[in-house]
């Protein structure tokens, strides 16, 4: 096989542990690292310890990406950095005629997805956005069975997404808690989800509307010790007094800001120049919504309302299909907050139990995956590196179109509830 040339843009710790560190390790007979870029230089340094391989990889700032493009000359370019930025480096990857590979969401907004598609019509390159949740054997499984008609014409999906104290407050601790930088939750985070419901039904959105609060986190959430602006986790001196950090600390441990994306510090370490991913999630600027609920009408007919919460005492999700022919329904629930738990899904396996629409029930188990994003991240690698695996039966890997989908449901639930109103996408929608 021929190796691939790419060129990463972002050296975030998604980069690093999902596409450098596999590229240079178990991908190097296919792929080649030919570049580095990021607006803080700090960044290659953590890299480069973290991979040793990559030790000889050049190195490029963000105001010389062109410089970049034009001495490595790479064949694709990897997007992995703040959101906010995806739609630069983007376009102009492929003014560069190269493919581009973008981690989700594509854009922060539906005006810069629609750019993105007016710019690859123009290209011989081509836009992957990497939903990985796509890849969970569980969503894989839902997916061969609606598609092979196992309940008849899907008519209404309910998906209802819980993300933990600790996972959802982390959110509001980095810059994702800015809408200006990550296009709000229902974009960085329920991009995901939406995608997911798009795939498994096929569909077209339509008609957005929705409702949100930001009930947890902001200067008037119910836990906020005091109303205080620019406090820092690392050395609050009200942690104590801070429900969600108390919860996993002493009055002699330091507090560390981490999740599974971003470390502010590891040990005495900085990892980052000037930017914290430690801030207080109790700041005023915090301009996102962390409860929302939404209904989406499909070209097809197909129904949804979807509904996350990111102060949840457990980490999981609801999901049910209801079609002409049957239902479907599963669910999965773990993370920090319900490790304590009893599991709904014991010995290594995820049910999905099938309703026919008269009489019975078959019980599906599926065998779990290690890795991240429920065992998606190794398999997407897969057909990022490798090609798409040719033995599918139908699409699995996200293009632009799938991203533009994705994010349209995110913006409109984002500014229906600023307005109340229906938010109409038929103008726009491919």
């Amino acid at each position: 096989m021929e190796r691939k040339k790419y060129a990463v843009c972002g050296v975030s710790s998604r980069a690093i542990y999902m596409y450098i560190g596999p590229m240079l390790r178990q991908f190097q007979h296919c792929a080649e690292l030919v570049a580095m870029l990021d607006i803080d230089p700090l960044r290659f340094q953590v890299c480069k310890e973290q991979v040793p391989e990559a030790k000889d990889v050049p190195e490029y700032l963000a105001a010389d990406f062109d410089k970049m493009m034009k001495e490595t000359r790479p064949d694709a370019l990897l997007v992995v950095c703040m959101d906010r930025f995806h739609v630069e480096y983007i376009v102009r990857g492929l003014g560069y005629d190269v493919d581009v590979i973008s981690e989700k969401p594509m854009t922060t907004n539906t005006e810069d997805a629609l750019k993105v598609l007016a710019a690859e019509e123009k290209s011989k390159g081509k836009v992957i956005c990497t939903f990985n949740y796509r890849y969970n054997p569980v969503h894989t499984k839902i997916k061969e069975m609606i598609w092979s008609g196992k309940i008849g014409k899907v008519t209404h999906v309910d998906l209802n997404w819980y993300i933990d104290i600790k996972h959802g407050s982390s959110y509001f601790h980095r810059w994702n808690r800015m809408r200006e930088n990550s296009g709000s939750l229902s974009i960085h985070k329920s991009s995901h989800h939406f995608d997911l419901v798009n795939w498994w039904v096929d569909g077209i959105p339509e008609y957005v509307h929705a409702f949100g609060a930001l009930n947890h986190y902001g200067p008037d959430g119910v836990f906020n010790p005091s109303k205080k602006d620019g406090r820092h986790c690392n050395e609050c001196t009200e942690k104590m007094q801070c429900p969600y950090k108390a919860r996993w600390a002493t009055r002699n441990s330091a507090i560390f800001a981490k999740d599974d994306h971003i470390n502010a510090f590891e040990g005495p370490k900085k990892l980052f120049t000037t930017y914290r991913p430690d801030m207080c999630m109790f700041d005023s600027e915090i301009n996102i919504f962390d409860t929302f609920i939404a209904n989406i009408k499909y070209r097809n007919g197909v129904l949804l309302n979807y509904s996350a919460n990111f102060s949840t005492p457990y980490e999981g999700y609801h999901l049910a299909f209801n079609g002409t022919r049957g239902r479907i329904e599963t669910m999965s629930f773990g993370g920090v907050g319900g490790e304590a738990l009893p599991d709904p899904n014991p010995d290594g396996v995820q049910v999905i139990d099938y309703f026919p629409i008269f009489e019975g029930r078959e019980r599906i188990n599926v065998v779990k995956r290690e890795g991240g994003h429920g065992g998606g991240d190794g398999v997407i690698c897969e057909d990022i590196f490798l090609g798409e695996d040719p033995a599918r039966k139908f699409d699995i890997l996200a293009k632009s179109v799938d991203g533009l989908r994705a994010i349209s449901i995110g913006d409109a639930v984002y500014n229906s509830i600023l307005d109340g109103q229906v938010k109409d996408l038929t103008s726009f929608m491919k």
